[in-house]
């Protein structure tokens, strides 16, 4: 399985509602969580490429500002909290998610 596929199944292990970079014109159902790939970190050995792997913006939108989502997103491995933020009623915490 692709790797991000498996982010994908990953992540619906915690929720139902997961989203790859979803298009503006679709309905999202709450709460949810919102992935998109937003970087990479890369090592070299030898002048040659030694190990790579990419990195993910994931966001988990809920209503209810104690929800306990963010908690089990923020136990993944190489997961790290960015940033939390409120917008229309809506509940943003933000990881960066090496995977």
């Amino acid at each position: 399985m692709a790797p991000r596929l498996e982010l994908q199944s990953l992540l619906e292990l915690i929720i139902e509602n997961v989203y790859f970079q979803p298009p503006p014109n679709i309905s999202l159902k709450y709460p949810c969580i919102i992935y998109v790939r937003d970087g990479s970190n890369v090592n070299h050995a030898d002048d040659k490429l030694y190990l790579h792997t990419k990195r993910y913006m994931v966001t988990v939108i809920d209503q209810n500002p104690d929800s306990n989502l963010p908690d089990k997103v923020e136990e993944l491995p190489l997961c790290r909290f960015e940033r939390f933020f409120a917008l229309e009623n809506l509940n943003h915490h933000v990881f960066n998610l090496f995977f």
